[in-house]
């Protein structure tokens, strides 16, 4: 087959099938994202050990927690717009590696102070990953099946934050809580030189800094075969691009009130992600069910996640994204309350189960909504800035979640409390897709392409 003069980058993507270049794509960007679950879900795994070595009471443990998401939030707000400048590829690569090579360290550490620094430096790097691997699977996936292949790739956080807990199992009692850190260095330095060799640029974002048009036709004839493209072929994306700081454009084309409703919802569903998974094995423990029934009521959560996340992309392509995402979200504040509820191991797993697929579900839905927000030039910044909004949530969560233990307050209360945080960032959801006719789903033309 063979394209015309001027070719349209985006709308050629969208007329394609999804082929073998595309899924490798998508499941290279979820290796890089599954390490960001297993780092998430590292620490409460390890912290007895670690508290137990290096004599560390509730508070120091605390500190290097809530160090290491800073560093998230600083590298997510950061490697976002950078990554708008130079490149999605590139910082998914140098973030793995800063992750893989402080994490490494960490194992090492012989003073509390030293690995707080390491695990903040960790976070820092490895921040930029989740909203280029974001921006990279939409950047190739058709409109038709983007929510699909973003939903299935950010599978990896949760299978990373389940599989963290198998790990640990066998690795503690021999090594130590360093023997995880040299696991959590090495995957990612294992990864790199397969990302180097193996995951491609995004075109748009080729296009757009008018970057190598060879490469370029190499890349789209990689998607479809057939695709055949003269030498005086013209590529471009005929969406909106503008000079400046990346930042001030998300609030500017009619776009301020969705962001911060995306944001609303970013810092709701993250808060929530994260008290649930670092309270739930002590709150159900101490509600009489055993430690080990407990930390498997904490798995069954994180698994409702990875089961909404595959299948939830096929409803919000079918039935739109915005009021898909909404819905995920009531049912997991109603699951939740539930919980609360809840006296039989049989309904604890049951509420549990669905609890993560409309929690960890709407997160997944909300990256499908902030990657198809936003026109290329600014989308990883879009991404990035969405998800360092949602991990000063993902701090809050687990202090929130503290304060209710320590005041005592009841199983019901503190589960009703949670449930809140999901509605809150349904109803953020439902009310952006009220403005999606000035915020475009798709890439809209707003500015003559140069």
């Amino acid at each position: 087959m063979t394209t015309t003069t001027t070719v349209n980058v985006p709308d050629l993507i969208d007329e394609q099938k999804i082929g073998a270049f595309q899924i490798r794509i998508t499941v290279l960007c979820a290796l890089a994202v599954m390490l960001d679950g297993f780092a998430a879900q590292m620490m409460g795994y390890i912290a007895p050990s670690l508290a137990r070595e290096m004599h560390l009471g509730p508070a120091e443990l605390s500190r290097i927690f809530a160090v290491s998401l800073i560093g998230l939030m600083l590298g997510a707000l950061t490697f976002g717009p950078v990554a708008d400048r130079f490149g999605r590829r590139r910082v998914i690569i140098t973030c793995t590696l800063l992750f893989g090579l402080f994490s490494l360290a960490a194992a090492f550490a012989d003073t509390a102070a030293s690995l707080t620094a390491l695990r903040f430096l960790a976070g820092l790097g490895f921040g930029g990953v989740m909203p280029n691997a974001i921006a990279l699977t939409a950047e190739y996936a058709p409109q038709r099946r983007r929510g699909t292949m973003i939903t299935i790739m950010f599978c990896g956080f949760p299978i990373g934050a389940t599989i963290v807990g198998f790990a640990a199992v066998p690795i503690l009692p021999a090594f130590g809580w360093r023997g995880v850190f040299v696991l959590a260095g090495i995957m990612p330095l294992l990864l790199v030189p397969v990302l180097a060799l193996l995951l491609p640029e995004s075109i748009r974002h080729l296009v757009i800094h008018g970057q190598d048009t060879a490469r370029v036709k190499q890349l789209l004839s990689r998607v479809n075969p057939q695709l055949v493209f003269g030498g005086d072929t013209n590529f471009v994306v005929r969406e909106e691009r503008a000079p400046g700081l990346p930042v001030l454009h998300l609030f500017r084309q009619h776009r301020g009130l969705p962001t911060i409703l995306l944001w609303v919802a970013y810092f709701v569903s993250l808060l929530d992600i994260y008290l649930l998974s670092s309270w739930l094995p002590t709150v159900f423990h101490n509600a009489g069910i055993t430690l080990s029934l407990s930390v498997i009521a904490t798995a069954v959560f994180q698994g409702g996640g990875v089961v909404a996340s595959l299948i939830l992309g096929m409803f919000m392509d079918r039935f739109g994204a915005f009021r898909t995402v909404a819905v995920i979200y009531a049912l997991g504040a109603l699951f939740v309350t539930l919980l609360g509820y809840s006296h039989s191991i049989g309904a604890i797993m049951a509420c549990a189960f669905f609890a993560g697929a409309g929690i960890v579900g709407g997160q997944t839905g909300t990256n499908v909504l902030a990657a198809s927000s936003y026109p290329t030039y600014i989308r990883s910044t879009g991404v990035g800035w969405g998800l360092g909004i949602g991990r000063i949530g993902s701090i809050i969560g687990p202090i929130f979640g503290g304060i209710m233990l320590s005041l005592h307050w009841p199983l019901t209360n503190i589960f009703m409390a949670a449930a809140i945080s999901a509605f809150v960032g349904g109803a953020a959801i439902f009310l952006m897709g009220r403005t999606q006719t000035a915020v475009s789903a798709k890439d809209a033309v707003r500015a003559p392409v140069s």
